[in-house]
């Protein structure tokens, strides 16, 4: 073993503080407030329920390199979009890595650790 051997990783201190004496004992738990940063799918899903336009290009493809789907944006991901068309009721599962950009047909709600802006 050459003298090294495996070390148990040290943890912080535990978050749980005990309710003053007099007081049902209860555990409670401090839980750090995150926020969220100004990533594509933060944007796409503050504004859920808005009309768009997707512009989405799929490099390896000869019949479908460049396609516009348009609806209502329903959900997004880290890695996805998810678009209902009203006027034929399709779904579409659309992936992060394809999409260039969106166009939105309503103002758009752009909401940062600083601002809650609309746009």
């Amino acid at each position: 073993m050459n003298g090294n051997y495996y070390q148990n990783p040290t943890f912080p201190s535990n978050n749980y503080q005990q309710t003053p004496p007099g007081n049902i004992s209860v555990n409670e738990v401090k839980v750090p407030i995150i926020q969220e940063q100004s990533f594509i799918e933060n944007i796409l899903r503050l504004n859920k329920g808005k009309k768009v336009k997707a512009y989405v290009s799929y490099p390896d493809s000869s019949a479908w390199q460049n396609k516009i789907y348009e609806g209502v944006i329903e959900e997004a991901g880290k890695d996805h979009l998810i678009i209902r068309d009203p006027l034929n009721n399709l779904w579409y599962l659309i992936r992060i890595i394809y999409l260039n950009y969106v166009e939105f047909m309503e103002p758009i709600v752009y909401s940062h650790s600083y601002s809650d802006k609309t746009y």
